[in-house]
């Protein structure tokens, strides 16, 4: 299997895949270190600027026919797409009501007083976010939670269901049931379903428009994610800038 992505979720999801006897063939990400968690010889890819262009590469490199797309900020397209490979996401956030950016997600999120979030398995279409699920983590969000504390949370909830759904994914193509874990076909009705929303650059551009919300400073407390969600902090400088 090979791992695209990158940061120390990535690191440990290719750690764990090494540990539990999963092959890891190749590890695309900014940091050669990301692969030696697997490893000393395992295989590293700079995938700059576009992952999609190093498509015949990770097409001869997988044994398994599988990608992992883990904290990963870059978009599958063609001709990665259209090379018979098994992509599946680790998603920060549930789908179909959290597509895009996780730090925008998390934040209108609060502000829209979303009662719960998580981390959601699915493959990889043609779409940002919308390929089938395989499995979700909820959990429960209250009215004083505050963004870096949901941030966390999802990270968490990537992790246990990144190890919680890899031996699954590695011999099956269904739904993938497991402790902790909640899990439907994309197609079953669910009093859990809800519309689908993406949050990227335009929603962060109407962040200011929330300025007054009561939920606002709480959806808007970084914390220590201030490095690790540039959009939203930029975001917030120009809404604190009142240039928003």
């Amino acid at each position: 299997m090979i791992f695209v992505g990158d940061g120390a979720l990535l690191r440990r999801a290719v750690a764990h895949a090494a540990a539990q006897g999963h092959r890891v063939d190749l590890v695309c990400s900014a940091d050669p270190l990301d692969a030696a968690a697997a490893g000393p010889a395992t295989p590293h890819l700079v995938p700059a600027p576009d992952v999609n262009a190093h498509a015949a590469v990770l097409a001869a490199a997988c044994t398994d026919g599988i990608v992992w797309s883990v904290n990963n900020r870059q978009i599958f397209r063609a001709p990665l797409l259209s090379l018979g490979l098994r992509i599946v996401n680790v998603h920060n956030g549930l789908l179909p009501q959290h597509r895009g950016l996780p730090s925008a997600a998390i934040a209108f999120a609060l502000l829209h007083g979303d009662t719960e979030y998580g981390a959601t398995v699915h493959e990889v279409d043609a779409g940002i976010d919308t390929g089938p699920v395989l499995s979700e983590h909820r959990f429960p969000l209250g009215p004083e939670d505050r963004f870096h504390q949901v941030m966390l949370r999802g990270v968490r909830a990537c992790q246990t269901l990144f190890e919680q759904t890899l031996p699954a994914v590695a011999v099956t193509d269904g739904v993938l049931p497991g402790p902790a874990v909640s899990a439907r076909p994309p197609s079953a009705p669910s009093a859990l379903s809800a519309p689908s929303a993406y949050y990227g650059s335009r929603a962060l551009a109407r962040l200011g428009d929330h300025r007054h919300d009561p939920a606002f400073a709480r959806a808007t407390d970084l914390g220590p994610f201030a490095a690790h969600a540039p959009e939203l902090a930029r975001a917030l400088e120009l809404v604190r800038g009142g240039q928003s």
